[in-house]
């Protein structure tokens, strides 16, 4: 069993059914939600990039780590259970494993992105517009966090 599942124990759960949106892109996100059950489809700009029934599976952490709107869509494809985390700052300000948990979530999912756009690379070496994946490359690697200015 996932051990971050006894971590969000105690919070609320949600039935939906297939079809409902969980979050929507662009839209303020104040929950962090954690798949308990069923299987649900990320949207970014109306196109799929991800299909997800893994229990422990978290969304709205983007949203919630940028300090801005949800940054993709998720919409269940089946019947769900998920809980919903609010005050998600308070709680991983309270929680190291919740915090781990998170993080190793995105770590994956960036080496994932990592191996993809070097396995495209290595497809189309050669091709006048490769270059663009050495951009993504390097701004994944070097990007720096834009800084909040106070007025």
């Amino acid at each position: 069993m996932n051990p971050f599942l006894d971590i969000i124990a105690g919070h609320p759960v949600r039935e939906l059914a297939a079809g409902e949106f969980v979050l929507k892109q662009d839209e303020p996100c104040p929950s962090l939600y954690v798949l308990l059950e069923g299987e649900v489809e990320v949207l970014r700009d109306d196109v799929r990039v991800a299909k997800i029934s893994e229990v422990g599976a978290v969304f709205g952490e983007m949203s919630l780590l940028l300090g801005g709107p949800c940054t993709a869509s998720v919409r269940t494809l089946t019947a769900a259970r998920i809980t919903t985390v609010d005050e998600p700052r308070a709680f991983l300000a309270s929680s190291p494993a919740a915090c781990l948990h998170i993080a190793e979530l995105l770590a994956h999912r960036i080496d994932a992105l990592n191996h993809y756009l070097v396995d495209v690379k290595h497809q189309y070496e050669g091709n006048d517009h490769i270059g663009m994946v050495d951009d993504v490359l390097s701004t994944l690697m070097h990007r720096h966090p834009k800084r909040k200015t106070k007025n």
